[in-house]
């Protein structure tokens, strides 16, 4: 028997007490290298400061950073078919669910909720990338369509935040159906004149970015973020040839047109209320966040007062202004 094994560091264990260190303190960038301590990253919205790279959030957070006081009302989620298929691959698909859910506290890759951002009332809808890839399936189809509902009944803009790898497997043609299902929604959400906004995260790929998430009246994706319908390696191994560098990133879309804006997770806020105010027809002040006069009688006289202002003449150091208006140059020689 081991004696410093056996005796020893259980005696040093006891003398210092027990302490739970909690993982992942430091959080290292994929594209630097560098450290980052996990609080100065959370109040930075998982964006690392030096290089921008934009980690991967939950959907909950990424609604909480999106919404006022990160206050909002999850909508109800519809029911679905459970394993519609019987299917199963290395193992039973009510079994993955059964796991996934206890893991994310889901009970599917869709949260929908409304709340008001910057003042602006909207429905949003984002991808929980961890619920089997953020797949989209029948319950996450039912979720998305009920967002879009919800949104016509509520006159409100929707917001979409896709984080997919595709169409999930496991539900075969039923998630397939999906895809026509959750377009004829949006066309639903355009006839009632209501703007949809994309905001395209990493990844948005498969038979998501084939849909809805390219159906947008605008697009903006977050920088770095990985948009395509196959992957970049798919794509090499049938044309056996070389992607260029970048290829199929935030960036690259931008520059051959196929994305409107590339934005920062901190900055995205304030541009989608922009953005939504200009396309919902608001007034002129609530653009910038003035206030406007509180009647057309007050109005009136602030621009007589901006008139009056504009009339009277500059006054150069040492220079007095008679009541008429004119420089009194006898001013000096009074006294």
């Amino acid at each position: 028997m081991n004696w410093i094994t056996s005796f020893v560091r259980p005696k040093i264990n006891s003398m210092l007490g027990h302490r739970d260190v909690p993982e992942n303190l430091w959080i290292k960038c994929p594209e630097t290298g560098e450290m980052v301590f996990h609080t100065d990253l959370e109040e930075n919205q998982w964006v690392i400061p030096s290089s921008g790279y934009h980690m991967k959030i939950s959907a909950r957070a990424r609604l909480g950073y999106l919404f006022d006081d990160g206050e909002f009302e999850e909508l109800e989620r519809p029911k679905a078919a459970q394993d519609p298929l019987k299917f199963r691959d290395s193992k039973k698909y009510t079994d993955r669910l059964r796991d996934v859910r206890a893991k994310t506290g889901l009970e599917d890759s869709i949260i929908a909720a409304i709340g008001t951002v910057k003042g602006v009332r909207l429905v949003a809808c984002a991808h929980e990338f961890s619920f089997i890839g953020g797949s989209l399936g029948m319950a996450a189809g039912e979720a998305i369509i009920q967002a879009f509902e919800y949104a016509v009944e509520q006159k409100c803009p929707l917001v979409m935040f896709p984080a997919s790898g595709g169409a999930r497997m496991q539900e075969g043609i039923l998630s397939l159906m999906q895809l026509p299902r959750t377009t004829v929604a949006v066309e639903m959400l355009k006839e009632a004149g209501l703007p949809y906004i994309v905001v395209l995260t990493n990844p948005t790929t498969g038979g998501v970015s084939a849909s809805y998430a390219m159906l947008g009246d605008i697009h903006i994706a977050e920088p770095g973020a990985e948009i395509c319908f196959a992957g970049k390696r798919v794509i090499e191994q049938t044309i056996h040839e070389k992607l260029p560098e970048g290829f199929q990133t935030s960036e690259y879309l931008m520059e051959h047109g196929m994305v409107d804006m590339v934005v920062t997770r901190l900055e995205l806020s304030d541009t989608l209320a922009r953005l939504l105010k200009i396309m919902m027809k608001k007034p002129a002040q609530e653009l910038n966040g003035a206030t406007p006069p509180a009647s057309a009688e007050s109005a009136e006289e602030a621009a007589v007062e901006t008139d009056d202002a504009a009339q009277v003449p500059a006054v150069e150091a040492g220079e007095v202004i008679a009541a008429d208006g004119t420089e009194d140059r006898d001013a000096d020689n009074r006294g």
